[in-house]
Formats: C-alpha cells, sequence, structure tokens
C-alpha cells in the first residue's frame, strides 16, 4: 500500500512542478514579448523621430523658387517647408544641414529609361541583346540605378528591358529591400510590339533569334499579352505603335486602332498608364485616338496631332538627347556640322508640341546615352525652346502628376522626402542641374 501510496505522492509532486515550469516559462514568454515589442517600437519610433532641417539658399518646390525657405524632414517625410525660416521649429536633436549657394528641389524623375542598355557607341543595341547574358545585363543595369540615383534622379519610369525578360521586376524589388542602391522604379518589363516587325533580324528566315519585346497580334492577343505583362510586375505597359518594318525598313504603323484601344482600355482598367513609342503620323493618329497617356519620341507629330493630345491630355516624352546621342554615333559634330534630318525634325516637333501647349514629360532615352547623365535632356530641352522653370516642373511635379506619384515631385508637407541639392540656381542656369551636392530618398541622404 505504501508503494502505491507513494506513487501517487510523486506523480502529485511532478504535476504540480510541471504547473510551475510551465507558469514560468509563459512568463518568460510574455515578458520577451513585451521586450520585443517595446524595442521595436523604440527603434519604429527612433526612425519617425530623426530629423533633419535643411537650409538651403533656395527651394524649388516643384512649381516655384522660393528664397529664403527652409525644409524640416522627419522621418521619411516632409514635415514643414517654407519661410520665414524661424517660423520652423525643429527639435535640438535636429541633424542640421546647411547649403550654401545652393537650390534644394525635389528628387527629379526620369521619364524614359532603359537600365538593362548602355550606349550604343559602346555596343550596338543588337549585339547588346544577341551577345551579352543576362547575368551581364543585369550586372550593368546595377550599377546603372546607383548612377542614377547619385545623379539626383530619385525616380524612374524604365520603358523596357529589350530582351532582358522580368528581371527589371526583380532589380525593382531588390532596390527596395536595400539590397542595391537605386531609384524608386515603375517598370514594363518586355514591353510589347507587332509580331515580325521588331529586331533582332536575320537574314536567314529559319533562324530563330531572341526578341527584344514581346511579340503580339490580334484583339485577343494584345489584350492577354497585358495582362500577362500586368501579372508578371508591369507598373505601366509600354507598346511600339509603329517601327521600322515597312517597305524597304521605313518606319510603319505596327496595331490597328481597335488593337491599341482594347490595351489601353485593358491596361487602364488596372490603373496602369500606358506609353508608346512612336515616330510616325498615323501611328501617332491611332495612339491619339486610343487614349493613350504618352507618347514617346513623337518625330511623325504635326500641329494638328498636337492640338489633339493637348485636348486628350496626352503628354509628349521627347527624348531629344537620344536623337541627339544617335546622331553623334553616326558621326556628326555639333556646332560643327550641319544639323542632320533627325535633329532639325526634333526641333520642330518640339517647338510645334510647346506651341500646342502640349504637356511635356521629361525622359531623355537614357540607355542610348550615358546612365547618370540623365540631365543632358533638360539642358537640351531649354536649348530647343522651353523655359528653364518649366522644364524644372517637368522633371520632378509634371512627371510625377503624370505617372500618379501622389507623394513626390513637390516639396509639400506629408510628401516623401525625396530631395536633391544642386549648385547654384538652374532657372538662370539649367546647367546647374549637373551640379548634384547631396542627394536624400525616402528620408535617407545617399550622397553627401
Amino acid at each position: 500500500m505504501h508503494g502505491i501510496e507513494n506513487k501517487f505522492v510523486y506523480q502529485a509532486i511532478e504535476l504540480v512542478y510541471r504547473n510551475v515550469i510551465f507558469i514560468r516559462m509563459k512568463r518568460f514568454q510574455l515578458c520577451f514579448l513585451l521586450v520585443f515589442l517595446s524595442v521595436n517600437q523604440l527603434v519604429a519610433q527612433a526612425k519617425t523621430d530623426n530629423y533633419t532641417l535643411l537650409k538651403p539658399d533656395r527651394v524649388f518646390d516643384g512649381e516655384r523658387m522660393h528664397t529664403g525657405w527652409w525644409v524640416l524632414v522627419k522621418g521619411n517625410r516632409i514635415e514643414a517647408a517654407g519661410e520665414p525660416p524661424g517660423s520652423i521649429s525643429a527639435p535640438a536633436s535636429a541633424k542640421i544641414i546647411e547649403l550654401k549657394g545652393m537650390t534644394l528641389m525635389p528628387g527629379m524623375i526620369e521619364g524614359h529609361s532603359h537600365l538593362f542598355l548602355h550606349p550604343y557607341n559602346e555596343t550596338s543595341w543588337n549585339d547588346q541583346v544577341l551577345t551579352e547574358s543576362r547575368a551581364e545585363r543585369t550586372a550593368r543595369a546595377v550599377v546603372h540605378a546607383k548612377e542614377t540615383l547619385m545623379a539626383g534622379f530619385t525616380t524612374v519610369r524604365d520603358l523596357g528591358t529589350e530582351g532582358a525578360g522580368y528581371d527589371d521586376v526583380g532589380l525593382k524589388k531588390a532596390i527596395i529591400k536595400g539590397i542595391v542602391p537605386g531609384p524608386r522604379m515603375l517598370v514594363a518589363t518586355r514591353a510589347i510590339v507587332a509580331t515580325g516587325s521588331y529586331g533582332p533580324r536575320s537574314e536567314v528566315a529559319e533562324t530563330v533569334l531572341p526578341q527584344g519585346a514581346e511579340e503580339t497580334d490580334g484583339i485577343d492577343g494584345i489584350s492577354r499579352t497585358v495582362r500577362s505583362q500586368i501579372g508578371h510586375g508591369a507598373d505601366v505597359v509600354k507598346i511600339y505603335v509603329d517601327y521600322r518594318w515597312g517597305l524597304n525598313d521605313v518606319a510603319a504603323p505596327t496595331f490597328t486602332e481597335e488593337e491599341l484601344k482594347t490595351a489601353v482600355q485593358v491596361a487602364k482598367s488596372s490603373g496602369r498608364m500606358v506609353a508608346v513609342h512612336s515616330g510616325t503620323e498615323e501611328g501617332m493618329r491611332r495612339a491619339i485616338a486610343a487614349g493613350v497617356t504618352t507618347i514617346e519620341h513623337g518625330d511623325g507629330g504635326t500641329p494638328e496631332l498636337f492640338r489633339m493630345m493637348k485636348e486628350k491630355g496626352i503628354a509628349l516624352c521627347p527624348t531629344i538627347a537620344a536623337t541627339e546621342a544617335i546622331s553623334t554615333y553616326h558621326g556628326w559634330k555639333k556646332g560643327i556640322g550641319p544639323e542632320p534630318a533627325g535633329v532639325k525634325k526634333k526641333h520642330y516637333i518640339f517647338s510645334e508640341a510647346l506651341k500646342a501647349g502640349v504637356t511635356i514629360c521629361m525622359g531623355g532615352d537614357v540607355g542610348v546615352f550615358t546612365h547618370g547623365d540623365n540631365s543632358r535632356e533638360m539642358v537640351l530641352m531649354v536649348e530647343y525652346g522651353m523655359e528653364p522653370i518649366d522644364v524644372l516642373r517637368s522633371a520632378t511635379s509634371v512627371n510625377a502628376a503624370l505617372f500618379g506619384l501622389t507623394d513626390l515631385g513637390n516639396i509639400k508637407v506629408g510628401y516623401l522626402a525625396d530631395l536633391v541639392a544642386v549648385y547654384g540656381n538652374p532657372v538662370e542656369d539649367i546647367g546647374n542641374v549637373k551640379q548634384v551636392e547631396i542627394v536624400i530618398k525616402d528620408g535617407i541622404i545617399c550622397k553627401k
């Protein structure tokens, strides 16, 4: 009997012991959880309570130039902006950055880039698509992304990987995760071309070559392709509405008006913009009728077409820098030799677009020329007749509005702290946008 009683006693003691241990473990877990939450809260609070007071000579807020303004950043947002400076109350812990002789402005927005391309005078487009591995092209794109950010462009609309598939989506995510430095990216993935219209091409009909964009055709086909690219991560749908596939390689329209209307309807129903490559009058006419968001290049533009674009709110991205760069690759020496036909045409269409009051998207087609030299387009826009203050707007608030970036492109309370400081006053000399001293993205100083 005593053995049985002892057994029950031992079992009871063991049960009590286990309960005590269980309770202690629960208490420990609860304490650990409370400590963990407290630390996280303190870290988050430290991030949001991190203040920076910027004191430039002047501030371009995305619309107008102001002298005597200061800007206060809290975490990754603009906390205060304006004058008089004494009206901005910053805590004693705030980091103060003196920007003597400088202009503070919103981080610039590149409207037409190709991070997966590099200048054609280094390697031709065909050879980049045909002979450079995806690994090499991605490695180059990582470098290009950093160069773009260091040049003061905190956002880019990247309009096609040109044969590198959906790798722009991966690059965008790597930048978001902080794995590599770079701008915010709006990506178009593969872009869309009509079957048989794009390149690279071969004289041997049986040769199957990789293409620089995704081929499709017909109402159902283009609808399916738009949906597929969106599903793979496209923020913007890029379509080549014409290309050099006409008789004797003359540029000619590719998609019918109905095909384009279908593509625009599908894309816009998902909240995405449609950017179209166009260099012919008829291609532009069809794109305008379809209701696209922006027309890239626009070399087929006429006064009538620009009037229609103005009425429909369709913007022109002129890519002046790419036109001039390609001309120099073909032997043109600017300022010495006569202007090539392509450059003369660009002067004409840009002038007519300005006369018509068309919204101008700042985008140079960078990748055709050197990444990090994005502001070359801004300098040329002034040279071609646009007022410097309007060029600054185009690269900031205008592009932000076009691309649906509701908290970028302006220096306003509550907006994201994407900022750049340049020497001098770019309204007096637009070339000052190349003199970048500080780049801030999402409240973090990337270059100083």
